[in-house]
């Protein structure tokens, strides 16, 4: 069986920022076919609820930082999910919570230093990391769109 690495909150975890879910049946229908292997990077590294965070450009590269107190938050997010990918090394399809400072893979809304918007199709951190491993990516609402 085709394993799909699904943001946990897609399936019904409570682990959004807010302590909510996002459950998606009509994906988890859709993925019927797949072992589904949720996975959460903010509510493991920061647990739930949390503050919120943004995905910021600062010249260089792009890091998570917290709204709370700016503090930069993309290490932890990153080692969880080379750490992830490399327990489940035959991850072939990665689908992402749309808008995710961690799981957006091309939705992320991106600012500048100054919190100005710059764009709405950024990358998550943890979307990053299975993109550079190869693996066929999707946020869900465009995978739910493309597959129906």
């Amino acid at each position: 069986m085709k394993k799909v690495a699904l943001s946990a909150c897609l399936t019904g975890c409570s682990c959004r920022y807010d302590g909510k879910e996002n459950l998606n049946r009509p994906l988890l229908e859709q993925l019927s076919s797949y072992e589904i292997i949720p996975f959460c990077p903010e509510d493991f590294c920061f647990g739930t609820p949390r503050p919120t965070m943004d995905l910021v450009d600062n010249g260089k590269t792009i890091e998570a930082i917290s709204n709370k107190d700016g503090s930069t938050l993309s290490k932890p997010i990153v080692r969880y999910a080379k750490d992830f990918f490399e327990q489940h090394a035959d991850i072939e399809l990665f689908i992402g919570k749309d808008r995710s400072p961690s799981c957006a893979v091309k939705s992320g809304k991106v600012y500048n230093k100054e919190k100005n918007l710059l764009h709405t199709t950024g990358t998550g951190l943890m979307a990053k990391v299975a993109l550079d491993l190869g693996i066929e990516s999707w946020d869900s609402e465009e995978y739910l769109n493309h597959t129906s």
